[in-house]
């Protein structure tokens, strides 16, 4: 049913729809049931129990386990979320509306951990990877599926070998496929609903690689393209249609090109604009219109955060601190590209 006009003089048609499905949404006027189902079913009406875009940033410096969060639609300094289970090193993090999965360099164990992102707390244990604990990995999510690169361990040893979790249920990573090749170090991931892309990286040398994957099923990942610079230690994030990277570089001067590509054709990326500032191992969240850049390193950890309009080119914007400077963090988000 439509938007009717009600002439009785009590209820009348609202021509403002709502701003959102969130718990801060605004829905002004009065409704009748019908009006609301409406809007409902085109995801629309405010919900109490739906938080509104955030972003988290979880400490990967091996010397922190902070997680902090941050209003994506508004600017400002991230608040204190909770704590990791353990320090670890240049993380890797997947998630859906309700649910991050995190995982990284930690010497004790090869633990993964779970972080429920609707109120404030701990992560707790989700399940272990199967190859011990790594270092520098990328992860892509559609909400259902968190797919990520394992990057390196303590040997080290270098491998192009991806795995997936089903990030509702707790358990230990399953074999998904493989990488083009195995030098994918401190990649950085994004997605769409459908299709996970992996980019640039590198332990011996830079890559420019674009490689991507079709995240709800099992294989190995395809050529995409090229980014417009061969970089390593970069960050990056989307929205459903186009996937936006930044940063990175492992020796000065540190990287500040921010490029895009389109996520549903292949090709090479396009340049989209420069952040505030060069720097690598940096994070990056986003919602379907705004993306954050943040942290890294550019001699010294940085608590640095930056935003883009996905949808537009031009340069990042100041958009707050983190509540530590850090390097090697990662972000995710309740409403990025995948969902």
């Amino acid at each position: 049913m439509g938007i009717k006009d009600w002439n009785a003089g009590i209820i009348r048609p609202v021509p403002v729809a709502p701003t959102g499905a969130f718990n801060d949404s605004v829905a002004s006027g009065i409704w009748t049931i019908q009006q609301v189902a409406y809007w409902r079913n085109q995801s629309l009406w405010p919900t109490a129990g739906s938080i509104g875009p955030r972003a988290f940033f979880m400490a990967g410096s091996g010397s922190e386990n902070t997680i902090g969060v941050v209003s994506i639609s508004t600017t400002g300094n991230a608040s204190d979320f909770g704590d990791l289970i353990n320090k670890k090193d240049f993380l890797s993090v997947c998630s859906s509306a309700t649910r991050a999965v995190i995982s990284g360099f930690d010497t004790s164990s090869n633990v993964i951990d779970k972080l429920s992102l609707a109120s404030a707390g701990n992560s707790s244990d989700f399940g272990d990877l199967t190859r011990g604990s790594q270092w520098g990995q990328a992860a892509c999510s559609n909400g259902t599926r968190g797919v990520l690169t394992l990057g390196y361990n303590s040997t080290p040893v270098v491998t192009n070998v991806l795995e997936y979790v089903t990030i509702a249920t707790d358990g230990n990573a399953t074999d998904y496929g493989d990488l083009l090749n195995a030098d994918t170090l401190t990649a950085a991931g994004c997605a769409s609903p459908t299709r996970g892309i992996i980019a640039g990286g590198g332990l011996g040398s830079k890559l420019n690689v674009i490689q991507y994957i079709t995240i709800a099923s099992t294989g190995n990942a395809t050529d995409f393209g090229d980014l417009t610079i061969s970089v390593n230690g970069l960050a990056g994030f989307s929205s459903s249609t186009r996937g936006v990277f930044g940063g990175g570089d492992f020796s000065s001067p540190y990287g500040n090109t921010i490029s895009y590509i389109t996520i549903a054709s292949t090709g090479n990326a396009t340049d989209f604009g420069d952040l505030t500032e060069g720097r690598r191992y940096l994070g990056g969240a986003c919602s379907d219109t705004r993306g954050l850049f943040a942290g890294g390193d550019n001699g010294s950890s940085l608590n640095t955060i930056d935003y883009v309009t996905i949808a537009s080119t031009a340069n990042a914007t100041d958009f707050g601190d983190l509540t530590v400077g850090v390097k090697g963090d990662v972000g995710c988000s309740n409403v990025h590209g995948g969902l």
